[in-house]
């Protein structure tokens, strides 16, 4: 399995990224020193796919295809692209609340944590539907990681197609988010521009 190494804060630098959207609340002291260069319409492109790619932790063939099948789907590629990656499994584990970053949220994923509907899933990519139910296998709901988890993420938001009982380590997907709520600074108009050369 490909494992990205890079430094985190280092890749956040070096793509202009805040590293909150990681759910990483470190900051980075060193500036990026760039000598007033200017970005190449192609390097402005590049840029926001490598962006969506780290943000949600996907690498580029499994990038691509999720851009065929937003290319088949009804509607704007660009925004279909967004929600198909929003929809994936790991990523609704982070927005719950139920891990502090995406990485920790692929890895409860994958030691088969999840349930699905009462289905046991380990597939970090698996693309949630609207009306979907997901919570933490009940043998694992009283463990410590998950007391430590809920403590830190306690006060975060969880966005409003997403309903949250943390109590209980359960939620459900109300709808398909739409453009407009998704928070993530990428604009997904140049990775289709860079894809349909």
């Amino acid at each position: 399995m490909a494992v990205n190494r890079v430094p985190v804060l280092k890749r956040c630098r070096s793509l202009d990224l805040d590293p909150v959207y990681l759910g990483i609340d470190k900051k980075s002291k060193r500036q990026l020193k760039r000598a007033n260069k200017k970005m190449s319409e192609y390097g402005l492109q590049l840029r926001e796919k490598q962006k969506a790619k780290f943000i949600y932790g996907v690498l580029e063939k499994p990038f691509r295809n999720y851009y065929k099948k937003a290319e088949k789907m009804k509607g704007m590629t660009g925004e279909n692209l967004m929600v198909l990656l929003e929809t994936r499994l790991d990523n609704i584990i982070f927005r719950l609340g139920f891990a502090r970053t995406r990485k920790e949220a692929r890895q409860i994923v994958d030691h088969k944590h999840v349930l699905v509907n009462g289905k046991q899933v380990n597939i970090p990519s698996y693309l949630v539907k609207a009306g979907d139910t997901i919570e933490i296998k009940e043998s694992k709901k009283s463990s410590q990681r998950y007391k430590d988890i809920l403590g830190s993420t306690g006060g975060k938001i969880v966005p409003e197609w997403l309903e949250a009982d943390a109590e209980n380590l359960k939620g459900s997907v109300k709808e398909l988010p739409s453009r407009e709520v998704i928070d993530v600074p990428v604009d997904e108009m140049l990775i289709v521009e860079l894809y349909s050369k």
